[in-house]
């Protein structure tokens, strides 16, 4: 018994001395940046998912395609309904062609009553009100893709409701809007919150897992590919 204590204090004191001898010292000052192993890899780039701005109608910009009530009191010949043609001009009476692509209803009810005003009509009132939008167009994984009218203070729920739902395939959370003018599409929540405008662009997108099934399937089979991933 006596020689197998002292086997085991001969293991034990190697063990230390082993793991005496692998101890790395730490530096006094180790106030540098800290040294990243070479097969860190940075993670993929998060989606900041923005809220798209509400409507307001005092800033509203008239665009082609919006139908107008254009009322000028005491004067019913010239007042009546009007739509904004595809070039963004509009045709009064008495004025003629003008642009209006870029106004807000104010900025065209101060303009008439100028031009009214300049020998025609004495201190006239004008009054424009949007009877019609121009639409919105949602495309991408909706079940009826397309143009639809714009209502007052519309949700892209609303839009996606009015295209028929998500299809199996759609992204639900997110959905890319780029406003009218814009270049680029920005991804906005898809809740009842997330107010659009007359003239934007929604596009449901497909999930990476569709995505990579409409590429895999034409070679393996849909339902083989669906298969494999379930098992």
């Amino acid at each position: 018994m006596r020689g197998l204590t002292g086997i085991a204090k001969i293991v034990a004191g190697a063990v230390l001395a082993l793991a005496l001898g692998c101890a790395v010292p730490v530096a006094a000052d180790d106030s540098g940046p800290p040294i990243l192993r070479g097969d860190l890899q940075p993670g993929p780039d998060e989606t900041v998912v923005v809220e798209a701005q509400r409507l307001s109608d005092n800033d509203y910009r008239l665009g082609a395609n919006d139908k107008l009530h254009l009322t000028v009191y005491g004067e019913d010949d010239l007042s009546g309904d009007f739509q904004v043609d595809s070039s963004g001009m509009l045709r009064i009476p008495l004025i003629g062609d003008m642009k209006v692509a870029g106004m807000t209803a104010h900025d065209l009810e101060t303009f008439v009553e100028n031009q009214l005003g300049n020998g025609y009509l004495k201190d006239p009132r004008v009054s424009v009100e949007v009877t019609q939008y121009r639409p919105v167009y949602v495309i991408g994984e909706v079940n009826k893709p397309g143009p639809y009218s714009y209502a007052g203070n519309m949700s892209a729920l609303n839009a996606i409701a009015l295209a028929g739902g998500f299809t199996e395939k759609a992204v639900e959370s997110t959905v890319y809007i780029r406003h009218e003018g814009d270049t680029e599409e920005q991804p906005v929540s898809t809740d009842q919150l997330t107010r659009i405008r007359p003239g934007d662009v929604l596009r449901v997108k497909e999930t990476a897992f569709w995505n990579v099934a409409d590429v895999v399937s034409p070679l393996t089979g849909l339902g083989y590919f669906v298969n494999a991933f379930a098992t």
